[in-house]
């Protein structure tokens, strides 16, 4: 039977060795959150905070493990790695130590135990990612003020302006921004409650709260927090009963001088089917946009990426992919995962050629993507209209004929829904946006003119 205190030190011997092997940032990214839960017969089970994090430890460390583990104890020749998550233990931790929480005492189990695991400090929160720190956020003219914004309500004694709106495009680092600042504040108070989660699962648990007729304890588990943290919020649009409610737990909260923290998609005044005194309470504190990121700014995100995983990628292949793939942060740090996870797997030097050949289909899809905004301005352009005329319930046809265009364009260009489509342009239904494509269709058969125009702005768009 194996102690406590013989696992504890073989799993800081074993850590320790990996250190040296992968060098600091990769064991502080993927080694130091293991946490041993138990030794079972020939198998060490351990887990690590989310799926992202097992699929990375599993591809490229767990043989490793296991080899670490069998030159230390002979019966072992497994490591099971799991998902679960430990919202505290990060913080509880000793700098540039392993995580060694276990759950109950650490033993040899046999065939008739029972694992027990935590439960999370409170079970309306959602589980927080330990890669979305502070530190490890890269900045650049996009982010700055959303980032600048966000430090400032993390370290803050007193609310500093409430809420704040952080808002921006899929994929820029508005959910990162809201970890961090939970992070932080869990870190450095953690007497303070915060809760983080999305306006869907706030909206699900209040239907529930109906539906088991026990809104006052939903009432009293929201409205009794420091920091309430309410990501997407544009899911709540159209939704009247879950505003009225968020509405007043918003009141609540600010009139007892608690911080709240919102994302969303677009700005306040943006948000279609939100009511208007929902859109004025989130306009009153600070409202701050993160741009599309720029050049330089991936490149820097690549390169952080790139040192966090200790691999080393050819400085030629990090400017390649962040001339390549400009739509989103996620999706660039994917491509990078790809790239890399493909050399060791099959045991290739990253090349271009190789990135070119693994990520065809990223670059395809990239090279080919359109946003409707840069449609808009584009058809707007080229019909000598305002953008505003877009979203506009102008009916003349000088603008109603341009929008159409625009419309029929998204619906090409796009893989965009015919709903996301309408609700680009002020909010109209889908059935909308299918008779301006069938209109658009029609005159282009019969109007040459018409077709051409509509061509060139086509080409120009995919060009």
């Amino acid at each position: 039977m194996t102690s406590e205190r013989a696992v504890d030190t073989q799993w800081t011997a074993i850590s320790e060795q990996l250190r040296a092997e992968v060098g600091e940032a990769a064991f502080q990214s993927w080694i130091k959150p293991i946490t041993v839960r138990e030794v079972e017969k020939t198998t060490v089970r351990v887990s690590v905070p989310t799926r992202f994090m097992r699929d990375w430890v599993l591809a490229h460390y767990a043989d490793r493990l296991a080899e670490l583990w069998g030159a230390h104890d002979a019966d072992i020749s497994d490591v099971d790695v799991s998902v679960q998550p430990e919202r505290y233990s990060s913080l509880n931790s000793e700098p540039g130590k392993p995580e060694r929480n276990y759950v109950g005492p650490m033993r040899r189990a046999s065939d008739d135990d029972v694992v027990i695991k935590t439960e999370p400090r409170d079970d309306i929160s959602a589980p927080l990612d330990p890669r979305f720190m502070f530190d490890n956020f890269v900045v650049g003219k996009p982010n700055e003020f959303a980032y600048a914004a966000a430090r400032r309500v993390a370290e803050a004694e007193t609310v500093p302006f409430n809420p704040l709106f952080l808002y921006g495009g899929v994929g820029l680092g508005k959910t990162h921004l809201m970890h961090a600042i939970a992070w932080h504040i869990r870190r450095s108070t953690p007497e303070r409650n915060v809760i983080y989660l999305s306006a869907e699962k706030f909206m699900y648990r209040f239907v529930r709260a109906l539906r088991e007729q026990n809104t006052v304890d939903f009432k009293s588990q929201f409205r009794s927090v420091d920091v309430l943290m309410i990501d997407d919020v544009q899911f709540i649009s159209g939704k009247d009963s879950t505003q009225e409610e968020f509405f007043h737990t918003f009141n609540a909260l600010v009139d007892q001088g608690r911080q709240i923290v919102i994302s969303a998609d677009k700005s306040p005044s943006d948000l279609a089917g939100m009511e208007e005194r929902l859109i004025s309470r989130l306009n009153c504190g600070l409202v701050a946009d993160i741009h599309a990121t720029t050049y330089e700014l991936r490149l820097g995100i690549l390169q952080s990426k790139a040192e966090q995983i200790g691999v080393d990628v050819p400085p030629k292949v990090l400017e390649f992919l962040a001339h390549k793939i400009t739509s989103n942060v996620r999706e660039l740090e994917g491509g990078l995962n790809r790239v890399v996870a493909h050399a060791q797997l099959i045991g290739r030097d990253i090349t271009l050629e190789t990135t070119q050949e693994v990520l065809h289909d990223l670059l395809r899809a990239n090279d080919r993507r359109v946003t409707i905004e840069e449609i808009q301005k584009r058809v707007a352009q080229h019909f000598n209209i305002r953008i505003s005329d877009m979203h506009s319930a102008r009916r003349a046809r000088s603008v109603a004929r341009p929008r159409q265009v625009a419309m029929y364009l998204a619906k090409q260009l796009t893989s965009r829904s015919l709903p996301e489509i309408g609700r680009k342009f002020g909010g109209r239904d889908h059935t909308t946006v299918m008779h301006a494509v069938k209109k658009v269709d029609e005159l282009r058969d019969r109007d040459s003119s018409f077709a051409e125009d509509v061509e060139l702005l086509r080409r120009m768009l995919e060009g």
